[in-house]
């Protein structure tokens, strides 16, 4: 199983949460690279965010849909509680903080109030955040506590997120689709030349035949 990696991302914690520890997990550095491991069978499944409470969809792995034939076989609904972290364990040694662009803007508010002249410094991953302040005394990272212990840092304050009940979905991504349950959900995905009213027109099919 393919998923944005490094080791300790939430999509690494997904992953185990899903498939349990007897799979073979593999990181990769890219949402692009999870799709391509997939889709020239170096793996059965990836897993790839989509959705968090707090910011909204996650564009990159919408876009890749659209070129894509691969399907979605699951969702992961995982809770995100957000750490920062650092090589001291002291909020005054902080001058920057590395993070996943969803990540911060989840701390908006904690970050203006406790961190406000820190320099906001996006990464590929919160993981990829952990692994980049290992070796430096000024800089933080806003990572899962599972990253504190795999990459040696202190924990400076738990549970940063501004919004309790902050969620992420995650998508399974495969080529074939499972066996019908009588209780699945279908994701339609379509791409439309833009004109005026489109939005309606697509949307009227689905509500004059009740569908929400």
């Amino acid at each position: 199983v393919a998923f944005l990696g490094p080791k300790a991302t939430f999509t690494h914690i997904a992953c185990m949460q899903h498939f349990g520890m007897s799979a073979e997990l593999i990181p990769a550095k890219e949402i692009a690279d999870v799709f391509d491991e997939v889709e020239r069978d170096r793996v059965d499944y990836g897993v790839v965010p989509i959705e968090n409470t707090t910011e909204g969809a996650v564009s990159h792995t919408l876009d890749m849909f659209v070129s894509s034939n691969l399907k979605i076989s699951a969702e992961i609904m995982l809770e995100i509680s957000l750490a920062l972290l650092n090589k001291t364990g002291n909020l005054i040694d902080i001058k920057k903080v590395y993070s996943h662009p969803h990540a911060v803007a989840e701390c908006r508010e904690w970050l203006k109030d406790n961190l406000p002249n820190a320099a906001l410094i996006d990464v590929s991953s919160t993981a990829v955040a952990a692994q980049t302040v290992m070796d430096d005394p000024d800089a933080a990272a806003i990572a899962s506590e599972s990253a504190a212990m795999l990459y040696n840092l202190k924990v400076v304050e738990r549970k940063i997120e501004d919004h309790l009940n902050n969620f992420t979905r995650f998508l399974v991504i495969g080529k074939t689709l499972p066996k019908k349950t009588g209780t699945d959900k279908t994701s339609i995905l379509f791409s439309v030349k833009d004109s005026p009213g489109i939005l309606f027109k697509m949307l009227k099919p689905f509500a004059e035949r009740g569908i929400n």
